[in-house]
């Protein structure tokens, strides 16, 4: 195992030479030794629909349990129209249904967002972060990263070269680690059924719509 702890990352954008692909994976290769990351695929969830929670797609089923045995989240999307990308938000309610058995619930959170532009994706990354707040998700709040020129950012091999990006892309990682390990516990103490679901808490077992 190269780390002590389980991140599930997931990407705002489908294509496959995206800016965040190319950087998720840039943060993958640093967080090695600190983390263990692994990309969680999002663009074939169809859209939630409360009438498909007792027979749900199979690939909600296997979104669910990926998050679900995470110890944390890394979230690294582009802005669209000030907001978080649709596939990203889809992502989101299909793992926070049905209510109460969300398996976002508790797992420490960080965000990188990114555009070509000049502002640093700003918008789709509070717009995360307001989402955190009902998810119970705390989230990393040091170093933010708000990256604008991203089309500049990396060499012919796909990577960030070293300079001021690239350190605080260090930091981010291993603050991130810090932080997942001041709010979950070591996976050894993990529980064995650590892909299913979280059980409701008191009062969330009924069904409440969508």
């Amino acid at each position: 195992m190269t780390g002590v702890y389980d991140v599930a990352v997931l990407l705002g954008s489908l294509r496959r030479e995206s800016y965040s692909r190319k950087l998720a994976l840039d943060v993958m290769a640093r967080a090695r030794g600190e983390l263990d990351c692994r990309l969680v695929e999002v663009g074939d969830l169809p859209l939630y629909n409360e009438d498909l929670d007792d027979a749900p797609p199979p690939a909600w089923t296997r979104f669910r349990a990926e998050v679900a045995r995470a110890d944390g989240v890394l979230f690294v999307t582009p802005e669209y129209n000030r907001s978080v990308p649709g596939l990203l938000k889809n992502a989101i309610d299909v793992g926070s249904r049905p209510y109460g058995q969300s398996v976002f619930d508790g797992k420490p959170a960080a965000v990188i967002s990114q555009t070509p532009h000049k502002l640093g994706a700003f918008g789709a990354n509070h717009a995360l972060r307001q989402s955190f707040v009902f998810l119970n998700m705390p989230v990393l709040q040091q170093p933010e990263i708000y990256l604008g020129g991203s089309a500049q950012l990396f060499d012919a091999t796909g990577r960030i070269a070293a300079g001021e990006v690239a350190n605080l892309l260090d930091r981010f990682v291993h603050a991130f680690a810090e932080w997942i390990a001041r709010i979950s516990p070591p996976r050894a103490q993990l529980p064995q059924a650590l892909g299913a679901p979280p059980p409701a808490r008191d009062g969330e077992r009924g069904r409440v719509p969508f």
